[in-house]
């Protein structure tokens, strides 16, 4: 038999409300300096690239070490208010994106045990319906059309009736 309750730790009801408060409570810190924009104005503004990123970095380091250096029509103070808020996104966005990771990994396990289970659960019917017991043959006809075949199906191993 195969691996089995590969995820086996659940969230409790108290963590999954947690979470969740936590989530709105993101929502709400955020909201206010969140924008949606359209896909023609993703195009106009784009998105830096490390090498912009890095050309930034360095006209930020010159202000900040030789600001005699910096041009006078440079609004510098909302230059600095926008280079430390982007830094700033960029860690929560990395953070986020880590826990969005580990997430998609949990939920992948779950996945995984949770078909795993049904492909036992679906032998068990296929081989009840075979016996006529009451239920099951309605039972798997509902769920045989899931295992249509066809040159890619992936349909489940059927059991062999001796």
């Amino acid at each position: 038999m195969g691996l089995t309750n590969l995820n086996a730790v659940h969230l409790s009801s108290a963590k999954i409300t947690a979470a969740n408060d936590a989530i709105s409570s993101l929502e709400t810190a955020i909201e206010d300096i969140t924008v949606n924009l359209s896909t023609e104005d993703r195009r106009r503004y784009g998105s830096i690239n490390e090498q912009n990123k890095l050309f930034v970095n360095k006209v930020n380091d010159f202000y900040q070490s030789q600001a005699n250096l910096s041009s006078p029509e440079v609004d510098w103070e909302e230059f600095t208010k926008d280079h430390t808020s982007r830094k700033t996104m960029e860690a929560m966005i990395s953070r986020l994106e880590s826990i969005i990771t580990r997430l998609n990994n949990a939920k992948t396990l779950h996945d995984y045990d949770n078909y795993q289970a049904a492909l036992v659960d679906y032998s068990y019917t296929t081989y009840k319906a075979g016996t006529s017991a009451p239920g099951f043959e309605d039972k798997y006809r509902e769920l045989k059309q899931f295992f249509v075949k066809n040159p890619t199906s992936t349909a489940p191993p059927t059991e062999n009736k001796l």
